[in-house]
């Protein structure tokens, strides 16, 4: 018996120790994964962190250059209107030129015809009488001789010059100024085309500093989703009961008050949609346009979040025909709202990071149990929902449909009171 004794307790000593010596090898394996990839985590962050602060100074110089283009084209179109303004300055002082050059051929012909009536008066040479003519001091203190002949010769003259004068100075002034807009015009169009340059440059830039980010983004969420596994930190729920439980746990959100929202927007998971985003997108776009111009707001939304829906289906292997729900037929409005939370893809995209530090699942899942419970209570403690007083509730339905409904308010509150009646 005592031999028995021993065997039992050398026999368990040595289970004992083959336990433990099978155990600790994995435990310390898992903790030097575990390590390690926090390690890596950590390396990744730092490389996010940089990546980031690049792509936010690609923006800004983006930002720059797109205001210095718009100056340009702005400076650009100035110049052009100036220069043509010039042109027509040109054209109208021409026409001026050329009156004032048919007065001059005018004159001349009278001048002709003065300069033989002086020529018969005195029987002088023509040289002598213009130079007679010059002392326009002393006929001017005559007043018999004021209209004298070569009074009127020497005014005649004088306009001739005069007009010839301004005629030079116009035409110097305009084309001096054309010339100057036309150059400044030059400069501004080599100004855009460098900016043009840089714009397309920085565009590449900031698109391949984007991608850059994207991938440093999901290799943080699958090294975050690897460390959640090694350290128990990941969450599955079984069921509906179980991802109540726990959301409600994690938030502070009364369980009651999940059943009556779950129930309200899905039935508790069963009505998640049965539209795919391009149907979605055809529905809306068409009411959109039929009610004109102030609905292209909505149809921008629209679009936008259907990239985001694409990058998410993509991100998580689904294909793009994953089922969301229908655009409403009550009234104008969008589908698109994904899983038993409901949220549209702008939203669930906003909630992401507080998912995965909740659940520990590295990709945020709208079609998982446990995300989507999660997201829909993440989203009502902000709403201030940690209370099932109907006060509480009616706020937090209004925020989570965006205005009031008796209907679907009326229907949470029973249910928050009266969720044990769902399983039954």
């Amino acid at each position: 018996m005592a031999m028995k004794s021993v065997l039992r307790i050398g026999s368990f000593v040595f289970v004992f120790a083959v336990t433990f010596v099978t155990v600790m090898p994995v435990f310390f394996a898992h903790a030097e994964d575990a390590a390690s990839i926090q390690k890596d985590l950590e390396k990744t962050l730092e490389k996010l962190k940089r990546a980031e602060a690049e792509k936010a100074a690609l923006a800004n110089e983006l930002s720059r250059i797109n205001s210095s283009l718009t100056a340009a084209q702005t400076a650009i179109a100035g110049a052009k209107a100036r220069i043509a303004s010039a042109t027509n300055d040109i054209e109208r002082k021409q026409a001026e030129i050329d009156l004032i050059q048919e007065r001059i051929e005018g004159n001349r012909i009278i001048l002709a015809g003065l300069v033989r009536e002086m020529q018969a008066e005195s029987n002088e040479p023509l040289f002598s009488a213009v130079l007679s003519a010059e002392d326009v001091t002393r006929s001017l203190n005559d007043p018999d001789r004021l209209q004298s002949v070569g009074e009127r010769m020497n005014a005649i003259l004088a306009d001739i010059h005069s007009s010839q004068e301004q005629t030079v100075q116009e035409q110097q002034s305009l084309e001096k100024l054309k010339q100057a807009h036309e150059a400044a015009l030059g400069d501004k169009l080599e100004e855009k085309q460098a900016l043009a340059s840089d714009q397309q440059e920085t565009q590449a830039d900031l698109a391949e500093q984007s991608k850059i980010v994207s991938r440093l983004e999901k290799e943080i969420k699958e090294l975050q989703s690897d460390l959640s596994k090694l350290t128990g930190k990941s969450y599955d729920a079984k069921d509906i009961r179980e991802a109540v439980e726990f959301a409600s746990d994690r938030t502070g959100v009364p369980e009651g008050v999940l059943y009556g929202f779950l129930k309200m927007e899905t039935n508790l998971g069963a009505n998640t949609g049965q539209c795919t985003y391009a149907e979605v997108e055809k529905v809306s776009v068409a009411r959109y346009k039929k009610y004109g111009s102030k609905y292209k707001a909505s149809i921008a939304k629209l679009y936008e979040r259907r990239d985001i829906f694409y990058d998410i289906v993509d991100d998580l292997g689904y294909s793009r025909s994953k089922k969301v729900s229908c655009s409403p037929s009550g009234y104008i409005g969008q589908g698109g709202a994904m899983g038993v939370s409901q949220f549209m893809s702008d939203v669930w995209k906003g909630y992401e990071s507080q998912i995965s530090a909740k659940t520990g699942h590295g990709k945020p899942d709208p079609w998982n149990l446990t995300d989507g419970v999660m997201a829909m209570a993440l989203k009502l403690k902000k709403a201030g929902a940690t209370s099932n007083k109907e006060s509480v509730i009616k706020s937090a339905s209004i925020s989570y449909l965006g205005g009031f409904n008796a209907g679907y308010y009326n229907g949470i509150v029973y249910w928050s009171k009266n969720y044990k009646l769902l399983f039954k």
